[in-house]
């Protein structure tokens, strides 16, 4: 798609596979990058960078796990890629070893073994 080019709503809805409602809630969500145009009727008319910023925004919140807040802190950071290409961490990585864990590991370790200990204490009796 060129930047003359205008696609609907439903045009975008079908090439993106989702449906128009949720595009509808994304403009409510990212309202600084999803700015379609409207025509007569309120009808949504959306340029090709803003349907390739959809892509990226369906990719991050469908593919790789993101949640929207996710997206947002992206965005506020200035850090959300312009095309699916730039994401660079591959899609079949798990979100959990993209950040870093350690934190809960150690928590979910401290309740083990506090259950570990409740148990010893329970069966004893």
């Amino acid at each position: 798609m060129d930047n003359e080019y205008f696609a609907s709503i439903n045009e975008v809805s079908k090439r993106l596979s989702v449906p128009a409602h949720t595009l509808r809630y994304w403009e409510k969500q990212f309202p600084v990058v999803i700015k379609p145009t409207t025509g007569a009727g309120g009808r949504r008319y959306y340029r090709a960078e803003t349907v390739s910023r959809l892509a990226v925004i369906k990719d991050l919140l469908y593919t790789r796990g993101m949640t929207i807040a996710g997206v947002k802190k992206l965005l506020r950071d200035g850090t959300l890629p312009k095309s699916v290409d730039e994401i660079q961490a591959p899609a079949d990585t798990p979100v959990a070893a993209q950040c870093d864990a350690a934190p809960a590991r150690a928590e979910i370790e401290l309740a083990l073994s506090m259950l570990r200990k409740a148990r010893e204490i329970l069966s004893v009796s």
